[in-house]
């Protein structure tokens, strides 16, 4: 994260200052991440300098599109992603251009790695999925900067369950083990959810109701690696908080893991990290390019408290349906407490009831079935059924697919 010594682009209002940038770090929160939480002149300037930047080759790839026949790129587009590029006789300079570069393997990538942190996410059962809808999510909504690109494509105020749903998809898809092969569904399902991505950011960026000088580019470099770090380091740290133990190896694996499919994604190497102490220290800095939380907080918030109240259930569909709303919510003022929670729109009065309940027994299950011998495999196939019954849940008797705009989705 050099700092270029270029001309710097203007700094959006959502950023804060650099001067409120800086927060005492504590002592002991110092010694284990060898710095200060807070970032350097340096680091800050390129934070908000890359809330300009967008997904160079896939923004390309859409302009491309754009000044051809777009039905027909798209088609290509389509058939390149599920059958290789070279299945398009005379395939266009930018459509191959692109596929040659998501297809070099990175020099860094492990396989075995990418493997053991999938494997890893299957054991985890539904604790993991808690911490990604009640956790990253959840408190993502605080970040009102992020917010906007959410409220203006309608993706999680209006069909919340839907969005949700799709979401869930992507994540079984690219945490199946050899998922993120060239022609798994982890891989395909990144390239497509990467190309939606930059339909919404060349449409809404086009929008005289976008206000780039508040919000910079919609979908930027920064709004996906905070993305990013929801998946891996927020994720093992909410995991912890339910009760489930993660070895160094583990945490590296999952960072690993995530670190491959967001450079799929479109987020450019420079941003990646693959330790923990990194991406701390990283979400902190990507936190000085937000907002405080605005009515587009609430707006998001309530819909996904609400989300569980639409789930479908092949038995005492209404009391599961409750169960689970109140489930959810607990969950939430565990890990984002009464503040947060209040600047949420959320009932604050709930108590933390279902991790108390729940945090000895899913330790000491979680720790049985991981450490004795000839269980692993078996907690990791029960697990992953869980996480599969839990996105059933989501999508009900409709085909579980990935995002597909209709006619009122920018990405249309």
């Amino acid at each position: 994260m050099n700092s270029a010594t270029v001309e710097r682009r203007p700094v959006p209002k959502r950023a804060r200052p650099f001067a409120k940038a800086h927060k005492h770090t504590p002592k002991l929160l110092k010694l284990f991440l060898g710095r200060d939480l807070s970032p350097s002149r340096v680091e800050y300037d390129c934070v908000v300098d890359a809330l300009w930047d967008g997904d160079v080759e896939m923004d390309k790839l859409m302009a491309w599109m754009y000044d051809s026949d777009t039905a027909a790129a798209r088609k290509m587009f389509k058939q390149a992603m599920d059958h290789g590029v070279d299945s398009i006789p005379n395939a266009p300079e930018p459509l191959r251009h692109f596929f040659n570069v998501i297809e070099k393997t990175p020099a860094w990538l492990d396989k075995d790695l990418l493997n053991e942190g999938m494997l890893f996410i299957h054991g985890t059962g539904l604790a993991s999925t808690y911490v990604l809808r009640d956790l990253a999510l959840m408190g993502g909504y605080l970040l009102s900067g992020f917010n906007q690109s959410l409220v203006m494509t309608g993706a999680l105020n209006r069909g919340t369950k839907q969005r949700v749903a799709e979401t869930g998809k992507w994540w079984m898809d690219c945490t199946t083990p050899n998922g993120l092969e060239r022609f798994g569904d982890g891989f395909k399902t990144t390239l497509h959810v990467r190309m939606v991505h930059a339909l919404v950011r060349r449409n809404l960026a086009a929008r005289p109701d976008w206000d780039s000088s508040q919000w910079a580019l919609p979908i930027s470099q920064i709004d996906m690696v905070a993305t990013y770090l929801g998946f891996s380091v927020v994720m093992l740290g909410g995991l912890r908080m339910l009760g489930i133990p993660i070895t160094p190896r583990e945490s590296k694996a999952v960072m690993h893991l995530w670190s491959y499919a967001c450079w799929l994604m479109g987020v450019e190497e420079k941003w990646l990290v693959f330790t923990e102490r990194e991406a701390m220290v990283l979400l902190y800095h990507t936190f000085m390019t937000q907002s405080k939380p605005d009515s587009s907080s609430k707006e998001l918030a309530q819909a996904l408290a609400q989300e569980p109240l639409e789930r479908s259930f092949p038995a005492m569909q209404s009391l599961r349906r409750k169960l689970y709303y109140h489930q959810h919510l607990s969950i939430s003022q565990y890990f984002l407490g009464t503040e947060k929670m209040a600047q949420l729109g959320l009932p604050e009065h709930i108590l933390p009831w279902f991790p108390a309940l729940t945090f000895a027994p899913r330790f000491t299950q979680y720790s049985l079935q991981h450490w004795l011998p000839n269980q692993r495999q078996k907690q990791q196939q029960e697990g992953r059924k869980l996480q599969q019954e839990a996105l059933d849940s989501l999508f009900g008797d409709k085909e579980q697919r990935v995002i597909q705009p209709n006619a009122s989705h920018p990405a249309h």
